[in-house]
């Protein structure tokens, strides 16, 4: 198996190796361009690989998939540079996240690697956003994506129940930027200074139906006929 998995990646190493330097004898491509496209791509395909020959080495995934980010990343920017954009930012971001999935989908009890892979696609939608959603649309983006990954934790196997906390925290965060971003900042003035109000008033009013009720008890245990006790029966007898 091990000659096997060797030969393989050689011989793919060696036909993509030829193609270069037939598009490049051809005048079709300049294959300068593509050395450390291909330098990252074929240790990346390596590390995948190590990855595919057994669940203990599950760690190979990462520097795989980034290798590989980065070969299409370089690749892509060398050969169409006027394409401009933050997508290669995107799709190197998107290719660690691919990293550390794999992690998990190979070994289950790796229920960390969920974190980062989330942090990674977060990161990658916050740069795909065109540059008039800067501010607090991308700052929404980032604490909602986040948010979104230790809720993923909870279905795990594992059942966990602690990523609920951080989950609520950075989801309310969210909300409040996206409700920012949508609103005027007058409105976010008049909001900021009307929620603090209706919880003091709601807190107030749970306040004083509390004391109302525990006033009551007390007046009716005052006014009640008192039963006979335990040590009233044993008298009578």
């Amino acid at each position: 198996m091990k000659a096997a998995t060797a030969s393989i990646i050689a011989g793919a190493v060696l036909l993509l190796a030829g193609v270069l330097l037939l598009l490049d004898a051809l005048r079709v491509l300049d294959t300068a361009l593509l050395v450390w496209p291909f330098i990252f791509g074929t240790a990346g395909a390596v590390f995948l690989a190590v990855f595919s020959r057994s669940r203990d080495y599950w760690w190979a995934a990462i520097p795989g998939f980034v290798l590989l980010g980065l070969a299409a990343v370089s690749a892509t920017t060398q050969l169409w540079p006027e394409s401009g954009g933050d997508w290669p930012g995107s799709l190197f971001f998107l290719s660690i996240s691919a990293g550390f999935a794999a992690v998990y989908v190979r070994v289950r009890d790796n229920w960390w690697a969920l974190i980062p892979c989330g942090v990674m696609v977060t990161l990658a939608l916050v740069v795909a956003l065109p540059p008039t959603l800067d501010g607090w649309p991308a700052a929404a983006v980032l604490f909602l994506g986040l948010a979104a990954t230790f809720a993923l934790l909870t279905l795990t196997p594992e059942r966990m129940k602690w990523p609920l906390i951080p989950a609520a925290g950075l989801a309310v965060l969210g909300l409040s930027f996206a409700l920012q971003s949508a609103v005027s900042f007058r409105a976010v003035e008049y909001l900021t200074a009307v929620v603090p109000l209706v919880a003091g008033l709601g807190l107030l009013y749970y306040a004083f139906r509390s004391q109302r009720s525990v006033s009551r008890h007390a007046g009716q245990a005052v006014t009640d006929p008192m039963k006979p006790g335990l040590g009233d029966a044993h008298g009578g007898r």
